[in-house]
């Protein structure tokens, strides 16, 4: 018998990390294909003409749909979250969500308006399921404390963003070339059998993860009682949609697209804050856990900020290629989408650096506060670059992509300052019961900054794009040089958390 074939499974490595890190890499690897492919070209096809198979919608339209089901993606997250924490656990609420998704993505491939609207909520769904709880079991996979073991928690999270970022490079060359260059609808059914591939890699790693992502011992007794209120939820929600519909049917009240989808924003908004209060007043948390509850609200706030300009890609940047870059070389015109690959090329590149970096630092590597700072300052100086970039647009003029590409190297930069890091530090501050509603907390502030980068791109007809693009650039980085003013308070609620 080899040594090979005397190694458990679990003892097995993944470039130095544990083996389930492989597992879970290549299930984000297919997700985000699947993700990030079909986004290159969502808000392209709800802008293009009936005539060429789009949907014809108006920009304020396209962008309000494109922030809503971007920011519900995100949003159901928290509801994941505890579905994972009370009923599922981590390992099958990413198998459950992932079969969600690509069902989402087959409906889009069915060419009509219901469809595609029930292939939006479907992936929604999923997504909300899948997506936290997959970077929850990678911080099941580091159980050491300690300053070395933190270094390597965010080494291995790293390596964990590299995986989702290898699918958004590939999705929207592969995705956006068979949508824009071929039928849109054959796009969409391309990101489905990536979401398949995913989920065939993950039965058989499964072996891999050992005890990571069961459901804890604790909360089993409960199970029973947390289904009880998961169908009550449901309920209630859809019998307030019906309420809404039939108001909206009999005139008593008039909704349109950017109405709701502001009123999205107001809700979640609204929803992060009740929940941080019920922790703290309710949750009944020691005093440590408190302080540390307040520092991911923080960091919750800080990301919405990051995410509302980040996640401009997809909607504003996209347009921008779409409408005023020359994508043009030998005379073939690349799709737009494509450029949506610049960013996780970047990623690929510079995140192996990023995580050595964290490690050869060790006590010397700024504190999360100033990381998130560096972010946010970096993202904005990469909004100013496209203003500038903008300023040559007037008269129909097209710009050269390296604009964009410039663009996209600065919020990469700003991004592996604070999302891996912010990835974390929840799972690193999080009670150990809460991992993954905190987990779909973060990716609440994504939700709202998702929702709000669509509400911006619906005003790229409206508003000049160069104001645009500056505003949001001052923007962001007066709220990064909040973070650096007041990282030595920050830091203080979890001292010992670097």
């Amino acid at each position: 018998m080899t040594s090979s074939e005397m190694t458990s499974p679990r003892e097995r490595t993944f470039f130095g990390h544990p083996r389930g890190l492989a597992t879970l890499f290549f299930t984000e690897f297919w997700e985000r294909f699947s993700y990030y492919g079909m986004r290159g070209i969502l808000i392209l096809y709800l802008l293009n003409a009936i005539e060429t198979g789009g949907m014809g919608l108006n920009a304020v339209e396209a962008g309000a749909i494109y922030g809503m089901y971007t920011a519900g993606v995100y949003l159901l997250a928290l509801l994941g979250g505890w579905i994972a924490d009370r009923i599922l656990g981590q390992q099958r609420a990413v198998f459950t969500g992932g079969v969600i998704i690509a069902a989402g993505h087959f409906s889009m491939a069915i060419p009509s308006t219901f469809t595609f609207f029930a292939g939006l909520m479907l992936i929604v769904v999923g997504t909300g399921l899948l997506k936290p709880n997959v970077s929850a079991m990678v911080g099941d996979l580091y159980p050491d404390g300690g300053a070395r073991g933190a270094a390597r928690r965010d080494a291995g999270f790293t390596l964990f963003y590299m995986g989702i970022n290898l699918g958004a490079f590939v999705g929207p060359l592969i995705v956006g070339f068979l949508g824009e260059k071929v039928n849109w609808h054959l796009g969409f059914s391309a990101a489905g059998v990536g979401m398949v591939l995913g989920l065939v890699q993950y039965k058989m790693g499964l072996k891999y993860l050992g005890e990571a992502g069961h459901l804890r011992s604790e909360v089993r007794d409960g199970v029973s009682q947390a289904k009880q209120r998961l169908l009550m939820g449901i309920g209630v929600t859809v019998g307030l949609v019906v309420v809404l519909a039939l108001m909206q049917s009999m005139g008593a009240i008039t909704l349109d697209l950017e109405r709701v989808a502001q009123g999205t924003g107001v809700f979640i908004v609204s929803l992060a804050i009740l929940y941080f209060a019920y922790l703290l007043i309710l949750g009944g948390l020691t005093p440590a856990e408190k302080k540390r509850v307040v520092y991911i609200f923080v960091l919750f706030l800080g990301a919405a900020m990051f995410w509302a300009g980040f996640e401009q890609a997809g909607s504003s940047l996209n347009l921008f290629a779409e409408r005023l870059t020359d994508r043009t070389v030998f005379g073939f015109e690349a799709p737009a989408s494509w450029l949506q690959s610049v960013n996780p090329l970047f990623i690929i590149i510079l995140a192996p650096v990023a995580g050595w970096l964290w490690v050869w630092l060790g006590e010397r590597s700024p504190s999360i506060p100033v990381k998130f700072g560096a972010g946010l300052t970096l993202l904005g100086c990469g909004f100013f670059v496209l203003a500038w970039g903008a300023s040559y647009t007037g008269g129909g003029q097209l710009v050269s992509p390296a604009w964009l590409v410039v663009t996209y190297f600065f919020h990469t930069v700003g991004e592996l300052a604070l999302s891996p890091v912010g990835l974390s530090s929840v799972t690193k501050l999080s009670p150990p019961r809460l991992v993954g509603q905190m987990m779909g907390i973060w990716f609440m502030g994504t939700a709202l900054g998702n929702l709000i980068a669509g509400l911006v791109a619906g005003r790229m007809e409206t508003l000049p794009v160069e104001k645009i693009f500056s505003t949001v650039g001052m923007v962001v980085i007066g709220t990064g040089l909040v973070f650096f003013v007041f990282s030595r308070p920050i830091k203080r609620l979890a001292s010992d958390v670097k």
